[in-house]
């Protein structure tokens, strides 16, 4: 009898409504009309609960498993099912957006309404103002009636149509709400906070014995959900951020003793200082959260930087948001109304200090500090973006009609696959400083160990 496995998070299994017994509506036709080819078409586009996809799939610890004898964790993958837990004409379902903007919002909009309306038949979509503050009926929030026509455009811009809010709200209230609604799908596109929410309403609908499903779609501009390979809206950040980076070495390239600084997302994860870094190739120092630095002192920053200026002239520094939070002394944690920690503003700490120590030393300075955040947050999603989320919403759409629930659509191993909220939640993703991203950012930039030496005593 095979051993269990501890790394096997109980095979990473997705929780159902019941038993799916309606055949889907997507058993379309073939154009010649013939009924065994339909069949046999018809098997092949569907994916079957018993397909998973290896969290590990390198051959070292197939292998591994093989030997110990024991299953390896996988994921389900995610897909349309030939059978639907849902009947089409009678589901009613809500989408959200919760958390900061983020590209590709609207593109995920649309493609969940689209799949829904035309792949499905289910015409009554219900857009759900401003996050959870739109199943408080405190707030006043209005529902809106999506449908093909109204969101056949909103992937040309940036933001979100439905608009988006911050904040714990009662659970209790929100299924109340779900129940009043007689809603039976919601979808719910945001970050941690908001697949935190989704988890808490599963659980309270759970309690409640009641028959609504909730799928997530992951939405976090700095990559950092655990369990996701990679989330939309990020591809567009690296591009615009590297495009800033680009305007700060041109800024810096132009006067004597020119300093391009730019701030980019990243409250605890470094990925896109880093990514955007490494695509480009202009930046001589990066700093995430991840990786501990000093500002003074030899061996420091400032000690480095005034080097490089030395024997060139100019550099670029990029600084992740969450970076070098150690220099703040604070005795109370503050935190925003998604629980999030407010961390101080790294970006605007370093242009001081870089300043006021070259300053010190009679030596002239031009630093040009960029911070591009809205800008970036807001913007449309490019073409590869756009072409994920339209992904990413076609197979939400499909987990929720098969009666899954209490899952987000995230990729792994270039698959769509379906994983546990509360897995995902569980913990953050970060860049790995003994890893190959963050080695490879410090071959494209040669930047030097940047912690000050020891004073012996």
């Amino acid at each position: 009898m095979a051993r269990k496995n501890p790394l096997d998070y109980q095979r990473l299994e997705i929780e159902t409504l019941g038993p799916a017994k309606i055949n889907s509506p997507l058993l379309g036709s073939s154009p010649q009309g013939d009924r065994e080819q339909d069949e046999s078409l018809a098997w092949e586009a569907f994916t079957d609960d018993s397909q998973r996809i290896l969290m590990d799939a390198t051959l070292a610890s197939i292998v591994k498993f093989k030997e110990e004898n024991m299953t390896p964790a996988s994921f389900e993958q995610a897909g349309a099912r030939r059978q639907i837990y849902f009947d089409p004409s009678k589901s009613r379902a809500g989408i959200l957006t919760a958390g900061g903007l983020c590209p590709g919002l609207n593109d995920v909009i649309r493609s969940l309404v689209m799949t829904l309306h035309y792949r499905y038949g289910v015409h009554n979509i219900l857009g759900i103002k401003y996050g959870y503050q739109g199943l408080i009926p405190s707030f006043g929030h209005s529902l809106v009636q999506l449908t093909p026509s109204l969101v056949s455009e909103i992937h040309q811009f940036g933001g979100t149509i439905l608009g988006s809010s911050r904040g714990n709200q009662s659970v209790e209230e929100l299924v109340d709400s779900l129940e009043r609604l007689n809603m039976n799908i919601l979808f719910c596109i945001g970050g941690d906070g908001t697949l935190r929410g989704a988890n808490a309403i599963c659980a309270e609908i759970k309690n409640r014995g009641l028959k609504i499903s909730v799928v997530g779609i992951p939405k976090t501009i700095d990559n950092d959900i655990s369990l996701v390979s990679r989330s939309f809206g990020f591809e567009t950040a690296v591009s615009v951020a590297t495009e800033v980076i680009r305007a700060a070495h041109t800024e810096a390239l132009g006067a004597p003793w020119g300093v391009g600084l730019v701030k980019l997302m990243g409250r605890d994860s470094g990925f896109i200082a880093a990514t955007a870094a490494l695509a480009l190739g202009d930046a001589n120092f990066v700093l995430i959260p991840e990786v501990d630095f000093d500002v003074e002192g030899q061996g420091g920053l400032l000690d480095k930087l005034a080097e490089r200026l030395k024997s060139r002239g100019h550099a670029v520094l990029v600084v992740a948001e969450g970076a070098g939070q150690k220099f703040f002394q604070t005795e109370t944690v503050i935190k925003d109304a998604s629980g999030n920690i407010l961390h101080s503003d790294i970006g605007q700490y370093l242009a001081d200090r870089i300043r006021t120590y070259f300053k010190s030393r009679n030596h002239e300075l031009n630093l040009k500090y960029i911070d591009p955040s809205y800008i970036i947050r807001s913007a449309p999603a490019n073409s590869t973006d756009q072409v994920f989320c339209s992904f990413l919403g076609q197979k939400a759409a499909h987990a929720a009609m098969a009666g899954k629930t209490n899952l987000l659509i995230g990729q792994w191993n270039d698959h769509f696959v379906h994983v546990p909220i509360a897995m995902a939640i569980s913990r953050r993703k970060k860049v790995d400083p003994m890893g190959e991203l963050w080695n490879s950012v410090l071959e494209r930039t040669g930047q030097p160990n940047l912690m000050a030496e020891k004073e012996e005593k």
